[in-house]
């Protein structure tokens, strides 16, 4: 229930990022960073449904609770990974009601939303079904991504569904549905991510960035600054790309 608290609050939480299947590296983000939450992508990378319930179980096992980010609009890979043990959702590309109600029918059980229910790891194999069926509706996170103007423009709309905890803000592909690709400083992209930071905070909900380069005070005080409540430092991904063009340099050095 403490992450879900925290974000309900807009208190500050920060995540780890995986793009990569090895559960040791999740191992390694949940007992040394000890963030408040590991998010798997998995629309982005080659980690399939077996290493994401390995992924899962890792972040567990340390206390931090684990949020995929699924591929696509896919009821039955929400189910599967719900399932599996997933604490929560992260939805990309969500644009209307229609789809945000959607999202809700496939992760909530009656009779909020029209999720199955089934005997997995998530209920213990059985051994503690009514407990997790019991409170999942109120403790299970979702998150959803304003990746377009569409969306941008339709966020007041997304937002006055109950069970939308906050959102992220997708700034790569709101500059791509403006015809400016990249262009995340560009006063359209500025003003597209602004709408949906005030838009959260009129609806009490937190709003979601990730910092793609390493993280430093600088840039994560300039996030919370800016109205971002849920803040993503960096990924494997990150960490590995900026450790091993660091090192490229250095390596030029002596030769």
């Amino acid at each position: 229930m403490t992450l879900k608290k925290k974000i309900r609050n807009r208190d500050i939480v920060f995540g780890a990022w995986t793009s990569l299947a090895h559960p040791q590296i999740t191992e390694m983000f949940a007992s040394i960073m000890k963030p408040d939450f590991i998010g798997i992508d998995i629309e982005h990378s080659t980690i399939n449904h077996g290493e994401s319930q390995r992924i899962i179980a890792a972040g567990q096992a340390a206390g931090v609770p684990v949020l995929p980010r699924v591929a696509s609009h896919n009821g039955e890979q929400i189910r599967r990974l719900l399932d599996s043990g997933a604490d929560g959702l992260i939805v990309p590309m969500v644009n209307t009601v229609e789809e945000t109600g959607q999202i809700v029918n496939w992760c909530k059980y009656p009779p909020v939303g029209k999720r199955g229910f089934g005997i997995a790891r998530a209920q213990g194999y059985g051994a503690t079904f009514a407990e997790y069926t019991s409170i999942w509706n109120e403790k299970s996170v979702l998150m959803i991504q304003a990746e377009s103007i569409q969306a941008v423009e339709n966020i007041d709309k997304l937002l006055e569904n109950e069970q939308v905890d906050g959102v992220m803000v997708g700034p790569y592909d709101i500059s791509g549905s403006l015809g400016i690709p990249g262009k995340l400083t560009d006063p359209k992209v500025v003003a597209a991510s602004n709408r949906v930071v005030d838009a959260c905070k009129r609806h009490g909900k937190a709003c979601g960035t990730q910092i793609t380069e390493l993280p430093d005070a600088e840039k994560i005080g300039k996030a919370v600054d800016g109205g971002y409540t849920f803040i993503v430092l960096a990924s494997d991904i990150f960490l590995f790309w900026h450790w091993s063009a660091q090192m490229r340099q250095l390596k030029e050095k002596f030769l």
